[in-house]
């Protein structure tokens, strides 16, 4: 009895310790900054800055094709995988366009400039400026895949015509990097 108390409380504590570095390395993720407008009952207005990204355009429609590859190549540019061997700061969200081939973005950190950034070893990453932007954001928790992003993507519509707010056809999903506590 007394061993799996031992146990019991190292592993406790172990999981605590966990969740504590945990939450200090999250502190360390430059997020895409952004302001809330208005904040409806399914969705909110954002105005989001103008920023860089490191992005790979992807010859998919499907999620699941698409963001285990694009995370790879851009984990790969920023995680050293470059001419001058160069890490960069993981950012987030990650972000995905979804159109007919979706593109992935990894948000580059302020500090960096687009004429200071290591050359990719892939010919696939391009680096592109997104202008700041009003969008109109829809939340939902657990593993993404194509028919959930679909689901969201009617509610979102459903919601912005039932306001009265006109809307462009073009969608992002961002990923952003929660953690348990």
């Amino acid at each position: 009895m007394k061993i799996i108390l031992i146990v019991g409380v190292v592993l406790t504590l172990g999981f605590l310790l966990f969740q504590i570095y945990l939450m200090t390395s999250r502190k360390k993720i430059e997020n895409y900054p952004y302001q809330v407008i208005k904040s409806y009952e399914a969705f909110e207005i954002r105005k989001y800055e103008a920023r860089l990204f490191t992005s790979v355009k992807l010859k998919t429609d499907k999620y699941e094709d698409a963001s285990g590859k694009g995370f790879s190549i851009l984990a790969g540019y920023i995680f050293g995988g470059n001419k001058q061997k160069d890490k960069i700061s993981m950012t987030s969200p990650v972000s995905m366009s979804l159109e007919d081939s979706m593109t992935m973005m990894f948000m580059v950190p302020k500090e960096w400039k687009k004429e200071d950034l290591p050359e990719p070893n892939s010919g696939d990453i391009q680096f592109r400026e997104e202008p700041a932007k009003t969008v109109a954001a829809i939340s939902f928790g657990g593993w993404a895949n194509s028919e959930k992003i679909k689901t969201y993507k009617e509610k979102l519509t459903s919601a912005l015509t039932k306001e009265g707010i006109s809307f462009t056809n073009q969608f992002y999903f961002l990923v952003t990097i929660l953690l348990l506590i």
